[in-house]
């Protein structure tokens, strides 16, 4: 953990935020060494931050402990080149556990993921995380989806809360994320208050958030190819409107649309995708379960024709862009 806040470290590397896959062994243990492989492979393609354990990570499978190793590594991995965001989910007092462990591993701030199960109100949700905030000295990113969703007068007020910097926003609703914007803005005049977008394949979406001003995002795609998101996150930067439209019409939406052939795909089909570059991150865990050998196929011709377009556009691996950050 570094003593610069996060906020600026979050916006000082221009690219995609990582959210690595968290790896197993045969045995179904969390292998540490090719997680810190996984981590240094994203850090050395131009990762601007490095999010463990948070959804792509499997949060919700690991223990306290294994929390708490992954995260260490995570911090040992990046040796503070960039910042390293933690999850911190459940209940509140399970969550406060989480955020402090995160803190002991080092981590530079929170991703605070939606409570478990209950469906509270507005009052309910701003107590739980003005809690979390308050437990640790790490700063925190709220992550609203699910059963997390907010109206744009509690978002003035996580705004408002010391440690909390930023939304992250997984529930997709534009013309609700326009007026948290907006109520932001005009409650809080000159606040550098951070909006992430944060729906499993964020740059299916970049183009609309780019349109009310979140121009952060989160990319699964970045996790097992890098070189396609960078291009991506390059060509959305520069204005570079062929290849914006060709990965996205030839990439990244027959991607959505396999992704939304399974349940829980968000995370296992991502994580298959790791293991078919070479690098042997385990299968999920249960309750996920791995996609069958007929989607794993399109799966790979989906990453092939995305990298045939990096070919054709001359942004091909070790060209003039990939692995450079933004």
């Amino acid at each position: 953990m570094t003593s610069a806040p996060l906020a600026a470290r979050l916006t000082a590397v221009a690219g995609p935020l990582f959210f690595p896959v968290t790896a197993y062994g045969p045995d179904g243990s969390v292998d540490l060494d090719v997680f810190r492989a996984h981590v240094r492979k994203g850090i050395d393609a131009g990762a601007a931050a490095v999010f463990a354990c948070c959804g792509t990570g499997e949060f919700h499978a690991l223990t306290p402990e294994e929390f708490r190793l992954v995260v260490a590594a995570a911090v040992e991995e990046t040796a503070g080149q960039v910042p390293v965001v933690a999850g911190a989910g459940y209940g509140t007092a399970l969550a406060v556990q989480f955020a402090k462990l995160a803190e002991e591993a080092g981590a530079d701030g929170l991703l605070a993921m939606p409570p478990y199960l209950v469906v509270a109100d507005q009052e309910g949700l701003l107590a739980h995380y003005t809690a979390l905030a308050a437990a640790t000295g790490l700063e925190t990113i709220v992550y609203q989806r699910d059963n997390a969703v907010f109206t744009p007068q509690t978002v003035l007020a996580l705004a408002q809360t010391p440690g909390i910097i930023g939304l992250k926003d997984g529930y997709g609703d534009l013309d609700l994320m326009q007026r948290i914007v907006s109520a932001v803005r005009t409650g809080l005049p000159g606040r550098d208050f951070l909006y992430f977008n944060g729906l499993p394949t964020a740059e299916l979406t970049g183009l609309a958030y780019r349109g009310i001003g979140v121009t952060l995002y989160s990319s699964a795609v970045f996790a097992f190819a890098p070189d396609i998101a960078l291009a991506f996150y390059r060509a959305l930067e520069a204005g570079d409107d062929d290849l914006v439209n060709a990965l996205l019409d030839h990439f990244y939406r027959p991607l959505v649309e396999l992704r939304a052939k399974g349940r829980g795909y968000a995370v296992s089909l991502v994580k298959a995708a790791v293991r078919l570059q070479g690098l042997e991150v385990g299968e999920v865990r249960s309750p996920l379960t791995e996609p069958p050998a007929a989607h794993i196929e399109e799966l790979t011709g989906i990453i092939a024709s995305g990298r045939a377009l990096l070919e054709r556009s001359g942004d091909e691996p070790g060209g003039s862009g990939t692995g450079e950050r933004g």
